[in-house]
């Protein structure tokens, strides 16, 4: 059955959408007529849109049809390390740049999600938020652009790093010390305390996978 008709958004965002929330995880298989069905447009310009995700390395060929790409241990190596550059750079942007309003929201934020500890899903989509407000605090369109692109590729991974025991409070109070760096106009501190929560993440991540490994 098609879901409703979404006129505001075109056939590139709706899938891009479907996969940054699990809709399509990696491995599964886009089928164009499925999708036309499914999105309630037609198969031309969702042709399209899976040629542009193939282009972004989102999608990749098996055989002759479109999976949702899978990332390797060097790919997600590499695109920690973008993130890290970037986030870093934009939580030194938005301690220079910041207004007073964007920084009470950036709090109200924090004591939100808190409530969101014990539930890892929900954690991590309060904590992309967090950070999508964070990449507009750099009022600089460049840089939200490129972070957005990042983090459309981070929903290639199966699980959230905040499904470790304890990682989401540490990463709540993590938060917390960003925040407090911009508040403060400490460019240096904002981008030190960013890029060392990344560094954290990354570091649970690989934790998570050895752990999986193990247990195949």
């Amino acid at each position: 059955m098609s879901q409703s008709r979404h006129p505001q958004k075109d056939a590139y965002h709706l899938i891009l959408d479907a996969i940054d929330v699990g809709v399509y995880k990696p491995g599964d298989r886009l089928v164009e007529s499925d999708l036309a069905e499914r999105f309630g447009v037609s198969r031309t310009p969702i042709r399209e849109a899976l040629q542009r995700l193939e282009t972004q390395s989102l999608l990749e060929r098996d055989g002759r049809s479109l999976i949702v790409a899978s990332l390797t241990h060097n790919q997600m190596s590499e695109l920690y390390a973008v993130r890290r550059a970037l986030e870093g750079l934009a939580a030194r942007l938005a301690a220079r740049h910041a207004t007073e309003e964007e920084i009470k929201v950036l709090y109200d934020m924090v004591e939100r999600d808190d409530a969101l500890i014990d539930d890892p899903k929900a954690l991590s989509r309060a904590n992309r938020r967090f950070h999508e407000q964070i990449h507009l605090a750099s009022h600089n369109r460049y840089l939200v652009q490129q972070l957005d692109l990042v983090h459309r590729t981070m929903a290639l991974m199966a699980t959230t790093s905040l499904a470790a025991e304890g990682r989401g409070e540490i990463a709540q109070s993590e938060h917390k010390g960003i925040v407090q760096a911009i508040e403060a106009r400490d460019e240096e501190g904002a981008e030190a305390a960013l890029q060392e929560h990344i560094s954290i993440a990354f570091m649970t991540r690989l934790k998570l996978d050895a752990g999986e490994r193990e247990r195949k």
